[in-house]
């Protein structure tokens, strides 16, 4: 028995205006901590609720700029699949996001093009949202196949330029 192939997303089939899968998200306190660990990143309001809440005066340890960041990579490289490459990403966290807070990313393709290498290129606007309330928001830009045959992981030298 084989295993299905998931079709390739090529920027042919990407248009100004796409909405991305959602990606929703329970936030635990193993998430934060976890996330704090992964970056290495010692400080105690991503792990330590008495000193994030005494000292820092937050309701609870909270997302760490890292893991924010990784987030937003997964959330791209869900809708783009294995040969999706990330050219650049920005972002601005407006609030916290806490454990107990279920995070929802959305996004929006805004642009779309092919450079003189003839490398695709797909622009994002997403939304990092806790209910109703944004608490980051970011911009991306993605590499995409042109054609069945193209990978932008295969690209390099002068037929790489982010």
């Amino acid at each position: 028995m084989s295993t299905p192939v998931r079709p390739v997303l090529l920027l042919a089939d990407v248009g100004v205006g796409d909405a991305l899968p959602e990606l929703a998200y329970p936030v635990t306190a193993t998430t934060v901590v976890l996330g704090a660990l992964a970056a290495r990143d010692w400080r105690p309001m991503h792990h330590d609720k008495d000193f994030a809440v005494e000292r820092n005066g937050t309701r609870d340890i909270f997302l760490n700029t890292p893991n924010q960041a990784a987030w937003f990579e997964r959330f791209v490289t869900d809708w783009t699949g294995p040969f999706g490459r990330l050219r650049r990403m920005t972002f601005r966290m407006l609030g916290s996001v806490f454990p107990g807070d279920t995070m929802v990313l959305a996004g929006t393709v805004t642009g779309t093009g092919v450079d003189e290498t003839g490398c695709g290129w797909a622009a994002l606007d997403i939304v990092l949202a806790v209910g109703d309330e944004t608490k980051t928001t970011c911009a991306a830009v993605v590499a995409l196949p042109v054609a069945e045959d193209d990978n932008p992981w295969g690209r390099r030298g002068d037929r790489w330029t982010p």
